[in-house]
C-alpha cells in the first residue's frame, strides 16, 4: 500500500464511498475525485467551493441543482453500458444530487473535480454530445469517452476522460509521462485512475515508475473502486485480465497557464506507435452504446 495506491474501500469519508482530494492526500495538490452512493431519491447536498466539477453518473441516474437550476440526468446501468450524460458543476456554487427514485439500486456519481481561478457557467452535457474515440490498434485498442477532454469541453482546469480497455487488451500505452512544463511539448498535470471491471472476479494490472531524478514506482493489481494517483512518472500500461474487460475514469489538472493534454511517451517503448499502423483495430470496438438490455456491449 502507499499513498498513490487506494484499493476500494480504503478511501471513503462522510457520504463518499471515495474521497481523494488535496486536503486528504499529503503531496496532492490538482485534481479531486469523490464517488457517492446514494439510495432511490436520497439526496446529497454540497458546496463546490474553490473547485470545478462534473457529475458523472456511474450507474443510476438522477437530478442535479446548481444554484437552483435543475438537470435531469438520464445516467446508464453501468460504465460499460456506454457514455453517460453529466453536468459541469463550476465553483463558488451550491449543489444537490438526488437519485432516481425508482431504481431500486440508487445510484452512484463520480465527482471529478480540480481547484480552479475562473467561474463558468453549469452545464448539462447529453450522452449524444460525448465524442467517442477508438485509440491504437491490435491489443492496444481502447475506446475513450471524450466528455471533459480538453479539446471538446470548456472548462478552467478540469481534464476527465472515461476509457474502456476490452478483455485481454492495453491501455494507457506506451507508458507516457505528463510531469513537466514544456510548451507545444509536454504539460505538467496530475491524474487519477478510477477502476471498475465487468465481474467482480475481474481485476487489471496498473504501473507507474519514475525518472531518474523523481523516483516513483506504483505496479498494482486493480479491481472495482480502486483508485491509482499519478503525481508524476511514467504511467502505463493498464492491463485487462483476459475475460474481463476494464473501465477508468482519469482525471487531470495542472498549473499551467494552458488547459491541454501534452504528453511525452518513454523513449524505450515509443516505438510500439509506429506498429499500429499495420494492424487493425480490435474489432470488439465501439462497443454497443447505452443498451438497456445487457450488463456489457462486449460478450464475455
Amino acid at each position: 500500500m502507499s499513498r498513490w495506491y487506494h484499493p476500494a474501500g480504503t478511501a471513503g469519508r462522510g457520504p463518499y464511498a471515495v474521497e481523494l482530494t488535496p486536503s486528504t492526500v499529503d503531496g496532492w495538490r490538482w485534481t479531486s475525485l469523490r464517488v457517492l452512493e446514494l439510495g432511490p431519491g436520497e439526496t446529497h447536498t454540497f458546496g463546490s467551493g474553490d473547485e470545478e466539477l462534473f457529475v458523472l453518473p456511474l450507474s443510476g441516474g438522477g437530478t442535479v441543482e446548481v444554484d437552483g437550476q435543475r438537470f435531469e440526468l438520464a445516467g446508464r446501468p453501468d460504465v460499460f453500458s456506454g457514455p453517460t450524460d453529466t453536468v459541469y458543476v463550476p465553483r463558488d456554487a451550491s449543489v444537490a444530487v438526488t437519485a432516481a427514485g425508482h431504481d431500486a439500486d440508487g445510484a452512484r456519481f463520480a465527482l471529478p473535480a480540480a481547484p480552479c481561478t475562473n467561474r463558468l457557467t453549469a452545464r448539462y452535457v447529453g450522452v449524444d454530445d460525448v465524442a467517442v474515440e477508438l485509440r491504437g490498434a491490435g491489443a492496444s485498442t481502447r475506446q475513450v469517452h471524450n466528455f471533459g477532454s480538453a479539446d471538446t469541453f470548456d472548462a478552467d482546469r478540469l481534464i476527465a476522460v472515461e476509457v474502456i480497455t476490452p478483455a485481454g487488451n492495453w491501455s494507457s500505452y506506451p507508458p507516457h509521462k505528463h510531469d513537466v512544463d514544456l510548451p507545444g511539448e509536454e504539460s505538467e498535470l496530475e491524474e487519477i485512475y478510477y477502476f471498475e471491471v465487468s465481474d467482480p472476479a475481474g481485476f487489471g494490472f496498473h504501473r507507474v515508475y519514475g525518472t531518474d531524478d523523481r523516483p516513483i514506482d506504483v505496479l498494482a493489481e486493480v479491481r472495482s473502486g480502486d483508485v491509482v494517483l499519478v503525481p508524476h512518472g511514467w504511467h502505463g500500461p493498464s492491463v485487462a485480465a483476459p475475460g474481463y474487460h476494464l473501465y477508468y475514469l482519469n482525471v487531470m489538472a495542472g498549473p499551467g497557464a494552458t488547459r491541454e493534454w501534452l504528453i511525452s511517451d518513454d523513449p524505450a517503448h515509443a516505438w510500439v506507435r509506429d506498429e499500429w499502423a499495420t494492424q487493425p483495430p480490435d474489432p470488439r470496438l465501439p462497443m454497443i452504446i447505452n443498451d438497456p438490455t445487457t450488463h456489457s456491449g462486449l460478450d464475455h
